[in-house]
C-alpha cells in the first residue's frame, strides 16, 4: 500500500484536490473530518476545550462554535498550540486506525489529507508528499470570498502556518492551483499517474519480499 500525505496551506484548494484524487480511486482520510469527530459533544477534547475557554465558544445547541474558537486561537499562537494539543492526539489515533483498516482491505493508494503535516513534523510517516499551493494574495481572496471570513481573520490563519516556500522543497509533488478547475484536474491527473506507478512498485516489492 502506498501511503500519501496531502497538504497545503489554507485557501490553496487542497480539499478540491482530495476530491479529484478520490474520483480517481484513492482512499481519502481527511484530518478535518476527524478533527470535527474528535470534538463532538462529550469527547475528552470537547470537555478540555470548554474547561479551557468556557461556554462562550459553544453555540445554542451546545456544540463548539468553530468561528468563535478560531477568533480566539488564531490571534494567539500559544492558544492555538493548546487547542492542537487537545485535538491532535485523538485525530492521529483515528487516522492510524483508518490506515490500518485500509491496509487490511488491500487498498493500494491511501491519501491522508493533513493541513499541518509539515508543522506537526509528520513527513516521515508517508511514502510520498503532495503539496497544493497558490500565491498568498490568491489564498487570502479565496478565504474572504468563499468562506466569508474578514480579511484580518483570514490573514491570521495564513500566517499561523509555515510558509509554503519552505514546504515546496520537501514535497515529492507540487500542485499549483492558480488556474481553472480543468487545469487543476489535468495536473492532478499527472500526479495521480506518478502515484499509481509508485503504488505498483511498492506492491511488487512487497510481493517479492
Amino acid at each position: 500500500m502506498l501511503l500519501v500525505g496531502l497538504t497545503g496551506n489554507i485557501g490553496s484548494g487542497k480539499s478540491t484536490v482530495a476530491q479529484l484524487l478520490s474520483e480517481r480511486g484513492a482512499t481519502i482520510i481527511d484530518a478535518d473530518v476527524l478533527s470535527r469527530r474528535a470534538v463532538e459533544v462529550g469527547t475528552p477534547a470537547y470537555k478540555a476545550i470548554v474547561e479551557r475557554w468556557g461556554t462562550s465558544i459553544l453555540d445554542a445547541s451546545g456544540m463548539l462554535d468553530r468561528g468563535a474558537l478560531r477568533r480566539i486561537v488564531f490571534s494567539e499562537p500559544t492558544e492555538l498550540e493548546q487547542l492542537n494539543a487537545f485535538v491532535h492526539p485523538e485525530v492521529e489515533r483515528m487516522r492510524d486506525k483508518l490506515v490500518q483498516q485500509a491496509r487490511m482491505r488491500g487498498d493500494k493508494l491511501v491519501v491522508c489529507d493533513i493541513p499541518l503535516l509539515f508543522e506537526r513534523k509528520m513527513t516521515d510517516s508517508f511514502d510520498k508528499i503532495v503539496l497544493v499551493d497558490a500565491p498568498r494574495p490568491m489564498r487570502l481572496e479565496r478565504l474572504v470570498r468563499e468562506r466569508g471570513l474578514k480579511e484580518t481573520e483570514a490573514m491570521e490563519m495564513i500566517v499561523a502556518q509555515m510558509p509554503a516556500e519552505l514546504k515546496r522543497a520537501r514535497a515529492d509533488f507540487v500542485i499549483d492551483n492558480v488556474g481553472t478547475l480543468a487545469q487543476l484536474d489535468a495536473r492532478v491527473g499527472e500526479v495521480w499517474s506518478a502515484l499509481e506507478q509508485s503504488a505498483e512498485l511498492t506492491a511488487s516489492h512487497a510481493f517479492e519480499g
